[in-house]
């Protein structure tokens, strides 16, 4: 049996070992750019003005399968430019209806048309990181470049339905289609 000093720290050793494999996750690197994408969808929501309505709270809807979900999940709740936000997965045009964004993740690329169609005259703001989602009539086509978040905004199909992207939005795109910066 080791003395008390010994014995103290083969203790600390041991305790500092412990501490140290459970923290570790935590400290790991995140998948950084779902996270980014997740952020941007809720931030859109404040850069945007949708047509007066009577809601009190904002929904983002996320089509298909599910990309983004958990690190949406941590917003639900949240108050996002006075309304309270909820967090929905959709999977039909009559799911759709209290969205204010809707998210189809790149792995639904071959449905995308099928919800722009769905969507098409309803004031409902479509995000997508598909690549040509903003030139195919997505409203917000998010990049990954080198390990960071960009958006393409489409402007006139926004206008189309009525919604109104702030200058300060068009300023951060990557590119505006149909608009000016």
């Amino acid at each position: 049996m080791p003395t008390g000093r010994a014995f103290r720290i083969h203790l600390l050793r041991w305790l500092v070992s412990t501490l140290l494999i459970a923290i570790s996750p935590v400290f790991a690197q995140p998948d950084s750019e779902p996270q980014l994408e997740a952020a941007y969808l809720v931030n859109f929501l404040k850069y945007v003005e949708w047509p007066a309505s009577q809601r009190n709270s904002s929904t983002i809807c996320l089509f298909g399968r599910d990309t983004l979900g958990p690190f949406l999940s941590g917003h639900e709740g949240r108050v996002i430019g006075g309304k309270e936000l909820h967090i929905r997965r959709v999977s039909s045009p009559d799911d759709m209806t209290n969205c204010q964004l809707v998210y189809i993740p790149d792995v639904e690329e071959a449905r995308i048309g099928a919800v722009l169609r769905w969507t098409s005259g309803m004031p409902i703001l479509t995000a997508s990181n598909a690549d040509g989602f903003a030139r195919s009539g997505g409203g917000i086509e998010l990049l990954r470049t080198g390990g960071r978040v960009q958006f393409i905004v489409n402007a006139e199909m926004m206008a189309r339905k009525g919604l109104a992207p702030s200058s300060q939005m068009m300023r951060l795109a990557n590119r505006v289609i149909g608009g000016e910066r």
